[in-house]
């Protein structure tokens, strides 16, 4: 065998082994969420739901950052430690009250909040957020705020 029919073996069989590769690596499991508890696909969807309710309209980022909040709290000993025990804390989320949540979430929403269970944290460890120009709570005006994206204010 000559020179250039090895390196066309070569390449055929790298080729194939890429190929094998991607195939496995379709049918892997997700993992769940780091989100301090199992992160199932009800976990997802409860939280695409707060952010389809809570950030329609807002940057992909800041959809992530909403529910990098909950999963935030999830984390923190000053609130109840599940998604849903977060989310459905009386008065914690506007969506929740007024009955948003009902929505069906958009794609994007699913996306963010699987991003989020993945670790993406783009409000940095904030455990609140408001929009200013719709808060009417003195005491969230207090909250020392880490960043702002698009129409949401991100605080601890």
């Amino acid at each position: 065998m000559n020179q250039k029919q090895k390196l066309v073996v070569y390449s055929l069989l790298l080729s194939i082994l890429i190929c094998a590769g991607m195939i496995l690596e379709s049918f892997r499991e997700e993992k769940p969420a780091a989100s301090g508890k199992d992160g199932n696909s009800n976990d997802v969807y409860l939280l695409a739901q707060v952010v389809h309710g809570e950030a329609r309209g807002e940057p992909y980022i800041g959809k992530v950052a909403v529910a990098a909040v909950i999963l935030n709290r999830v984390r923190s000993p000053k609130f109840p430690n599940t998604i849903a025990g977060v989310v459905y804390q009386p008065h914690a989320f506007t969506c929740v009250t007024d009955g948003q949540i009902n929505l069906t979430p958009d794609s994007e929403s699913i996306r963010a909040a699987r991003d989020a269970m993945n670790g993406w944290d783009p409000s940095y460890g904030a455990i609140y957020y408001f929009n200013p120009a719709t808060s009417t709570s003195a005491w969230i005006w207090s909250r020392a705020t880490h960043i702002t994206i698009g129409k949401h204010r991100f605080a601890t």
